[in-house]
């Protein structure tokens, strides 16, 4: 007598396909996985470019001095208000979003915020990443003495 090939064992052949689904479900696993590895680390890329951008704005708009009071007086001090405009100006030349404020008496604070597509993780849902970054800068000009 010839057994067929795919003929039923004796205990129903319950297994059979099971291979199949453990292979689907690791197949999904493993590709979360690699989701969050590479988007992790654009994540974590574009965190640090958001930094990076708010401190070169905060840099940008610290660095402007009142000139009509450095002609006047002689001596260089920060204009608030064009000390913001010129962060605000930077931001929006490098193609960011963000805002810009004086903190205090003598700070600038620029948070930018900065939304990129992924890679992998879109597979799942998971369109875009969004990160932001805020930097401070003070708003002074010159050498007024040892340690200040």
């Amino acid at each position: 007598m010839r057994r067929r090939p795919f003929a039923l064992s004796a205990d129903g052949g319950g297994d059979r396909g099971s291979l199949t689904l453990m292979l689907a479900v690791m197949m999904v696993s493993l590709l979360a996985l690699a989701g969050l590895v590479i988007d992790g680390g654009r994540k974590l890329n574009e965190s640090e470019g958001a930094y990076a951008i708010a401190q070169e704005a905060a840099r940008a708009g610290a660095g402007i001095v009142d000139r009509s009071a450095a002609y006047r007086s002689g001596t260089f001090q920060v204009d608030p208000g064009e000390a913001v405009a010129a962060a605000r100006a930077y931001l929006t030349a490098a193609g960011y979003r963000g805002s810009v404020s004086i903190a205090g008496a003598d700070e600038i604070r620029v948070t930018v915020t900065v939304t990129e597509p992924t890679v992998v993780l879109s597979l799942i849902g998971i369109d875009s990443m969004t990160s932001t970054g805020t930097a401070v800068a003070s708003l002074v000009s010159g050498v007024t003495g040892p340690g200040s």
